[in-house]
């Protein structure tokens, strides 16, 4: 059924597109929040996802990939956003290695990794994908995302220990 809606909307049927972005709301929220940290941003961000797809959903190759075009395309606009913001902080609650960690603390060292690092992070275990999903969507091999990932939890293991958490 998401395959005829998202081959409707690549067809340009505004409806399609309207539903298929509704039916895939709360992942792109998360996506942005999670890029954002704060909820009128992340709002705005949707906002411009949606004016994006209305236009540029007809470039969609595969309509079996639409999700992950849709959460590509939001990277895009949250990572522009936050260049205009110049500065980044994460202060979202994040807990990944532990439940004894305070959250900040674990959210500060996610911050000290480099941006691309983070967003791997963010796919992985916050938006909960798939090593191929992160593959089609950064466009890389999924044996690089499989080293990436471990390089990048490494080096938040060295991070961890020296943060004394």
């Amino acid at each position: 059924m998401e395959i005829d809606l998202a081959k409707r909307a690549i067809a340009g049927d505004e409806r399609a597109i309207v539903e298929l972005l509704a039916q895939h709301e709360a992942t792109l929220y998360r996506t942005a929040y999670a890029y954002l940290k704060n909820e009128h941003d992340a709002v705005e961000a949707v906002q411009e996802l949606t004016y994006r797809a209305l236009k540029k959903i007809h470039s969609v190759k595969e309509p079996t990939y639409i999700a992950t075009w849709l959460v590509r395309v939001l990277i895009n606009i949250c990572l522009d956003m936050r260049k205009k913001q110049e500065k980044f902080i994460y202060n979202q609650e994040v807990d990944i290695a532990s439940n004894d960690h305070q959250p900040f603390e674990m959210a500060d060292i996610i911050a000290s990794l480099p941006k691309e690092q983070q967003e791997l992070i963010y796919l992985k275990y916050f938006q909960d994908m798939k090593n191929r999903d992160i593959a089609q969507l950064k466009q890389i091999p999924e044996g690089t995302v499989k080293s990436r990932l471990h390089t990048t939890l490494r080096r938040l293991r060295v991070l961890i220990e020296k943060g004394g958490l």
